[in-house]
């Protein structure tokens, strides 16, 4: 699969056969691609902020949401701890998906259940790659106020099961160093 066939089948889900919509997502994901990243899977979904749908893309390091030409909304796998569905006569299938970097809500879905389970295969495949790399170098210190918000954030993904004990104490460690 390359990034256009990934842009296509997200265009046909949603039913959106604009092609100067699809051009304009393409061009968005391929300036944006890092280096090894290479695509996986996609799907149509609904930002709450939005009213029409936009692309869900999924990268082997991040997801993307993309609308209407504006830069890409990545999370980055390595960062993700959960993905979950519910459902809603309003907004159809929501998924939420919970990250280190905050929880990131997309609504009327198409085929949810089935994108959940492949962000959480490639989120651990994300973190176990990660795991595997040599140390980076030190990231420069955060200042005290904002070590305390990350270790805030983090308690609180912790508190409400979104991390098991085991990520919880590697991300601490990873934060104080």
């Amino acid at each position: 699969m390359d990034w256009t066939d990934l842009i296509d089948a997200a265009f046909d889900v949603a039913g959106n056969s604009n092609r100067d919509n699809r051009a304009e997502a393409l061009r968005t994901v391929e300036a944006n691609v890092v280096p090894d990243e290479r695509p996986v899977a996609s799907t149509a979904g609904r930002h709450p902020d939005h009213f029409r749908k936009g692309v869900l893309v999924l990268t082997t390091q991040r997801l993307l949401f993309l609308k209407d030409g504006k830069p890409p909304v990545p999370v980055p796998l390595s960062a993700v701890t959960d993905a979950t569905v519910s459902r809603s006569r309003l907004n159809g299938e929501v998924l939420l998906v919970v990250a280190l970097t905050g929880s990131h809500r997309f609504e009327d879905v198409v085929k949810a259940e089935v994108f959940a389970e492949q962000i959480r295969a490639a989120a651990r495949l994300a973190r176990s790659t990660a795991a595997e790399l040599p140390a980076a170098p030190a990231a420069p210190a955060a200042s005290g106020a904002e070590l305390l918000d990350q270790l805030e954030r983090l308690a609180a993904l912790h508190a409400a099961g979104a991390l098991t004990d085991e990520e919880f104490g590697r991300a601490k460690q990873r934060l104080i160093g």
